[in-house]
């Protein structure tokens, strides 16, 4: 019998459902070795790409992978180099990555709004974009992006601190489909910015407003009131402005609310915290409310009561916090926490963290530093069990988990 040739044998699309059968990456390269045909399916079909590439370079990866949807030229923060990437490259992606949805710059330090820019002009099918710590960008260029990136659905600007309300003006007009925002540290965004971006957007699921110091109660209740049946996630850290009128303001409109950071709000006080825990009973996740000074037992006992899916409570610096919180859960109460961190909470004893564990047996880290009644020593002598998949951490050598970050 002649031997038959495999090229001849299979079509194009055969040969991809083969490819699409390995596993690994590797796997893959390896397809592409066999011949010129194999190479080219291979690349074609490719469809996240991350690099570290000049112009030229850029240009022919572009040329090979002529299907990429997903681009990452992240930096790290501890790795960047400077210029690394540069308008000349945004300049060659905008023009020969044209099918592309996912674009992470995250600490591209060397970019400006002329580079943004070009995406605005080319990208239109564009739904992630990542500029955090891109220092040099301001509204010009992200209005760009907006203008032409109408199907935007998440935006990371975390450390744009050039950005203003101007820019939230723009996404509202132009990008309503947008779900996430991150505006971590944009000190210039103000509470009629957050207004005018819930005019337009009206989907938003996660808003990251981390120290943006000038937001207060009027911009939080804006966003509450305008997305309220699809926000999720909430981050107010260090927002000193933001009192009970907000987190009011959350319960009554937000009944799907997962996560809510508002450490550093040192105005919140236990009638904000009560209606929250009654309102998201069923769905809160998440909560953070380190250094909310006025924050006492009651409420916490409350949200500990009514929160049945909570996994992750941060009570860091609650110094009105006692173990009384702990010992009025009755009998019916089991815990469903995962994460627990009540560093400094100097009211906090060996009796308290043992009537935690009666009520909680998933913990799976247990911050307890800086509580002068609260040992290794002194647990051990009172005969506390912990999980056995909990990290206790007593003096800050364990790796702290980031879903309260």
């Amino acid at each position: 019998m002649a031997s038959v040739c495999v090229n001849d044998a299979l079509t194009d699309d055969e040969l991809r459902w083969i490819l699409s059968r390995l596993d690994t990456d590797k796997d893959k390269e390896v397809f592409g070795l066999v011949c010129k045909r194999w190479l080219y399916l291979q690349s074609t079909d490719r469809k996240k790409l991350a690099a570290r590439a000049g112009p030229h370079m850029l240009g022919r990866l572009a040329s090979r992978f002529t299907r990429i949807v997903e681009l990452d030229l992240s930096q790290s923060v501890s790795r960047s180099f400077y210029p690394g990437v540069t308008d000349s490259d945004l300049a060659v992606i905008a023009q020969g990555f044209k099918c592309l949805r996912v674009l992470n710059l995250h600490t591209c330090k060397g970019i400006t709004d002329t580079g943004l820019a070009s995406i605005g002009r080319c990208l239109s099918l564009l739904q992630f974009l990542d500029v955090s710590y891109c220092r040099k960008l301001s509204d010009k260029g992200l209005s760009a992006v907006a203008q032409g990136c109408h199907d935007l659905r998440a935006l990371h600007l975390a450390g744009c601190r050039f950005i203003t309300d101007e820019t939230l003006k723009s996404l509202s007009e132009r990008c309503r489909d947008l779900e996430a925002l991150g505006l971590q540290g944009c000190t210039n965004i103000t509470d009629s910015g957050l207004a005018d971006l819930v005019k337009g957007c009206r989907k938003i699921k996660a808003l990251d407003i981390n120290k943006c110091s000038n937001v207060g109660d009027a911009g939080v209740s804006s966003v509450a009131k305008a997305c309220a049946s699809s926000l999720k996630t909430l981050k107010l850290l260090d927002c000193y402005k933001v009192r009970d009128e907000s987190v009011s303001s959350l319960a009554q409109f937000c009944k799907n609310l997962e996560t809510l950071i508002i450490g550093g709000c040192r105005d919140i006080s236990d009638e904000s915290i009560v209606l929250l825990a009654d309102s998201c009973r069923d769905g809160l996740k998440n909560l953070r409310m380190d250094w909310c000074l006025n924050v006492t037992d009651s409420s916490l006992t409350c949200v500990l009561k009514q929160c049945k899916s909570l996994e992750a409570l941060d009570i860091g610096c609650c110094e009105e916090v006692t173990d009384n919180a702990f010992r009025d859960l009755g009998s019916e109460d089991v815990l469903g926490l995962k994460v627990l961190k009540v560093s400094n909470c100097p009211k906090i004893t060996v009796a308290g963290i043992g009537k935690l564990l009666e009520k909680c047996s998933s913990l799976e880290y247990l911050d307890v530093r800086s509580l002068p009644h609260v040992t290794e020593v002194r647990c051990s002598e009172a005969g506390l069990e912990f999980p056995a998949c909990c990290k206790v951490n007593f003096s800050g050598s364990l790796t702290e988990p980031d879903v309260l970050l």
